[in-house]
């Protein structure tokens, strides 16, 4: 039995910075299928293997019949490298995905209709009708670690089998077609030690590095020689903001509860970070965690048992604003909480992204869990404390949310100005996405500010999609881009304008 994981092609519009996929799903499951002696191949199609010259497709898209342009090798090259398992798994997290992984699940059932396809992430999830009309097999409908070794034993025994009646957490299709959902059923992994350590080997790291465009890492010089990996040392959230999939993974939902924050032990985090270190050859560290300080005195004894691993932790996803401030002697008011800021400094932190996200108090009680009201610290004090220790700061905002007035839209751009005068070193602007899986994607579906036949190459954050807003679509991109122009250095800008899709004109034609 051969599982081949795949990450499809990466597409983006024309200007939008063009990364390798290399997400925690597939070491995650490839450590899965390893510890029950299953062989497990990783192809990233955005860069491919050693057999491919990565010269050849990198840099050089091809254009999609949607406009956007496709990064990654030909579909003859899929097909090649499909023809050698009997299991094929495609990732689809964002909506961005979708349409990639769609286009490789019918070429590859055309061409081998008798092979298992099997996907999961919140947009397979949430969009299962989609994909099982592209020819996949089974949606996982939760974490699926425990899944995909269910599966695997049931094809062991009968590789025609498609009765897997007896999985948790998946949606399948049976012999006569019918799609039965057992997203009911099944147990979730409550103690994060016993997943399985992720076989990060399975990744393409030597090609990853070599076009050095990490996921997090701020502002990347260009040249800067990385060798980068991510890790997780908890899953879930404290928050439930309503544009995260995570406010909708309770215990009445299809996946489960999976929402909820938890962790890994200390012990179990310095073994990974042992391994990506000595095993793997990793130099920098990017913590992809949804909330690591979600339980703060764990994050700062995590953080200082791991200084003498002589790791970089470039950046960490999931800080919110509320983990760098702590209470003061004035009731209600919060000041700089020095130790945590320092304490990243000590363990290699060169770069904190601020998350913002908006300066209306309105829509932070409303869309962003209320984690910590602008009216209850003041910001130009926290970035001056970073500035202190020689930290590259940059910040996050989001505009166009669904009821967004335009005068709060304004209000968020004149407060990420005025940040920048205090000692911002870039910030990002980002066009609010109501994907589905989140309770935005619902709200915006029944007010009919997203068309029930939307189209989701339309998602990505440079591009706004909502009907009805106070600012018309193509005046809020202008808004967004001009702030994003007037808010950043030319060197910063520069870098990630190289790191772009090259515009249509200079795209083959696929």
């Amino acid at each position: 039995m051969k599982v081949l994981l795949l990450y499809p092609p990466e597409q983006q519009w024309p200007g939008c910075i063009v990364k390798p996929n290399g997400s925690l799903a597939y070491p995650y499951l490839g450590g899965a299928l390893r510890d029950i002696g299953v062989e497990a191949y990783v192809y990233d199609a955005t860069v491919g293997d050693k057999n491919d010259n990565t010269d050849d497709f990198f840099g050089k898209p091809t254009k999609l019949p949607s406009g956007k342009l496709r990064t990654g090798v030909t579909d003859e090259r899929i097909l090649e490298v499909a023809s050698n398992y009997d299991i094929i798994g495609i990732t689809s997290i964002f909506s961005q995905q979708e349409a990639m992984a769609l286009h490789c699940a019918k070429i590859i059932k055309k061409k081998f209709p008798n092979k298992v396809l099997f996907s999961g992430g919140v947009n397979a999830k949430s969009r299962a009708a989609t994909f099982f009309a592209a020819g996949f097999d089974i949606i996982c409908t939760s974490e699926a670690e425990v899944t995909i070794q269910q599966i695997v034993k049931i094809l062991q025994k009968n590789i025609n089998s498609r009765d897997f009646s007896s999985v948790g957490k998946i949606y399948f299709k049976g012999r006569n077609g019918k799609i039965i959902d057992n997203s009911r059923i099944g147990d979730i992994i409550w103690e994060l030690d016993k997943l399985p350590i992720p076989a990060w080997h399975l990744l393409p790291y030597e090609k990853y590095w070599k076009i050095s465009r990490p996921h997090g890492g701020g502002d990347i010089k260009t040249g800067a020689e990385l060798k980068y990996a991510s890790m997780m040392t908890s899953r879930g959230c404290p928050f439930a903001c309503l544009y995260c999939h995570i406010a909708q993974e309770t215990k009445d939902s299809k996946s489960g509860p999976i929402g909820r924050f938890r962790i890994k032990s200390d012990e179990r985090v310095r073994q990974e970070l042992s391994i990506l270190k000595n095993e793997i050859g990793v130099n920098q560290i990017f913590i992809s965690d949804d909330s690591i300080f979600g339980m703060k005195r764990r994050a700062i004894r995590l953080l200082k048992s791991i200084k003498g691993f002589g790791l970089d932790l470039t950046d960490v996803n999931g800080m919110n604003m509320v983990h760098f401030v702590k209470k003061s002697g004035t009731p209600g008011w919060m000041i700089p909480d020095e130790e945590v800021i320092e304490l990243l400094v000590e363990v290699g932190f060169k770069d904190v992204v601020l998350p913002f996200e908006s300066a209306n108090p309105r829509i932070l009680k409303k869309w962003c869990s209320n984690k910590l009201p602008l009216e209850r610290f003041n910001p130009a004090d926290l970035i001056k404390t970073f500035n202190k220790y020689n930290i590259s700061l940059g910040t996050n905002y989001m505009i166009g949310f669904p009821d967004e007035t335009r005068k709060e839209i304004e209000t968020t751009v004149n407060f990420a100005k005025e940040m920048q005068q205090h000692g911002i070193d870039y910030s990002n602007f980002y066009l609010v996405m109501p994907v589905p899986g989140t309770p935005m994607y619902d709200y915006c579906i029944k007010s009919g500010q997203l068309p029930k036949d939307f189209d989701t190459d339309q998602f990505q954050w440079t591009r706004a999609q909502l009907l009805n807003l106070s600012v018309p679509p193509a005046e809020l991109i202008k808004i967004r881009d001009k702030a994003w122009e007037d808010c950043n250095t030319e060197q910063y800008k520069n870098v990630r304008k190289s790191w772009a899709a090259v515009p249509i004109e200079h795209a083959q034609t696929s």
